[in-house]
């Protein structure tokens, strides 16, 4: 029993910091951040930068660029062992050169943005005082399973298919070069992780919303079984709510629980706001390469699949299929990660007007109306949403726009391979030439 409550313990956390310990030693490893998680002597933990955590990160910065420029100069990849065409050439080159932006922006903003990350965890740290006038006090362990679980899910999934796809190459006696190695593993990896790290930091936002929507809830429910006489009265504010991990502690009116609610959602709109400036340009290029290589990787098994390939290849066309469409679902998986993590905070924002809304028809009380006129104009103004360097907004419609878009480039790949005499591949036209010869016929 007490193995069992030991083992436990490391799975209970109560404060934000250690919450997120597991997270920031995986990020500090690969210089996705300059930060690491240290307690100190009264058992506090916080967040600290060290000489060390930049030094790794400039070291991530260089061996990028040096393994990128080298695989774009050699023209070699990991898909060029698979099989070489004028499309698969031009694609690769494209991953390459968007892996390398993605790597310089990823890792430039763990320098240069490293301000607005810190900002927004000490904001979701001060949301702890703000609790706790509300006689809520919170418990960080679903966070940090949640962490825990993603990160192991994320892991468990990059390690196989690294492992698979190796031991494919090695079969046919393939050997990848060091710079293809670690393009190959740095350009998931660095990607994934930093994905975790978006994820967490939307959930922990994710679930402070739920808390003052269930706050409110509370408070309508109380309105709904007593008395208007007995609501104004001061009395205990809430239930013990096991669902989500707090209890109650202290007593409030109404319209105190209204005004420290109003703060609190404040408080997380600025830390969303400050957050959505450290990943937005982040999201951006993990979308868009992304998007690159779901394009490409589903264009190489649909042209196999429907017999237009003349690929000259070791590989087995189940092999062939096989590790393009794992790493299509790969970035299709990171690609649903982001959006749901953004979308579920986006929604439980939203639930909070309708809850005030439902209060504020509710009360009679002119005080109480005051304080939820003023909490209603402000969720008018202030809203939760995360955008893509503010080209796009990350929410379910993203979904639409990229199936949309996906659809329209695979018809093009597909026409350039059909109406190329010798299906883009040997000594024939190009796919330029093919082009050309299209429009001349046009006009």
């Amino acid at each position: 029993m007490s193995a069992l409550r030991r083992v436990r313990k490391y799975f209970i956390s109560s404060q934000v910091y250690e919450a997120l310990r597991p997270l920031f030693f995986l990020t500090f490893l690969y210089g996705l951040t300059p930060f690491h998680v240290v307690r100190r002597k009264m058992g506090e933990s916080y967040l600290k930068m060290s000489c060390f955590g930049v030094f790794n990160i400039f070291i991530y910065i260089c061996l990028c660029g040096f393994c990128y420029i080298s695989s774009l100069r050699q023209g070699e990849s990991i898909v060029g062992y698979f099989f070489r065409t004028e499309i698969s050439t031009i694609g690769d080159r494209l991953q390459i050169f968007n892996g390398l932006i993605a790597g310089a922006v990823i890792y430039t903003s763990a320098i240069l943005k490293r301000c607005k990350l810190l900002g927004t965890l000490t904001i979701l740290h001060s949301l702890d005082t703000n609790f706790s006038n509300i006689g809520i006090r919170v418990k960080y362990s679903r966070i940090f399973r949640y962490s825990l679980l993603l990160l192991i899910f994320k892991i468990l999934i990059l390690g196989v298919y690294f492992v698979g796809v190796f031991r494919l190459l090695v079969s046919l006696d393939v050997t990848p070069s060091f710079c293809v190695c670690m393009t190959f593993f740095l350009q998931h990896s660095v990607v994934s992780i930093a994905i975790c790290l978006f994820c967490v930091i939307a959930f922990s936002f994710e679930r402070r919303l739920s808390i003052i929507n269930q706050v409110l809830k509370n408070l309508a429910h109380q309105w709904d079984t007593r008395s208007l006489k007995a609501v104004t009265q001061k009395q205990r504010s809430l239930q013990c709510l096991n669902s989500f991990s707090m209890y109650t502690i202290v007593t409030k009116d109404p319209a105190e629980i209204i005004q420290e609610s109003m703060e609190i959602h404040h408080l997380i709109c600025e830390a969303a706001a400050t957050a959505n400036k450290y990943f937005t340009y982040q999201l951006l290029t993990i979308i868009s390469i992304a998007f690159l290589i779901i394009v490409f990787d589903a264009y190489y098994v649909l042209e196999t699949l429907l017999g237009k390939s003349k690929r000259e290849s070791k590989f087995k066309t189940v092999e062939f299929v096989t590790f393009f469409s794992c790493q299509m679902i790969l970035y299709l998986i990171a690609i649903i990660s982001i959006v749901e993590g953004s979308n579920r905070a986006i929604k439980k924002s939203e639930k909070t007007g309708g809850i005030v809304h439902s209060l504020l028809n509710k009360t009679k009380s002119a005080e109480v109306k005051e304080k939820l006129q003023q909490f209603s104009m402000q969720l008018m103004h202030l809203k939760i949403n995360f955008t893509a360097a503010g080209l796009f907004n990350i929410d379910r419609t993203l979904y639409f726009t990229i199936s949309g878009a996906l659809t329209t480039y695979l018809i093009i790949l597909l026409q350039f391979t059909s109406n190329s005499p010798n299906n883009g591949y040997g000594n024939g036209s190009s796919c330029c030439e093919t082009f050309n010869n299209m429009t001349n016929h046009t006009l």
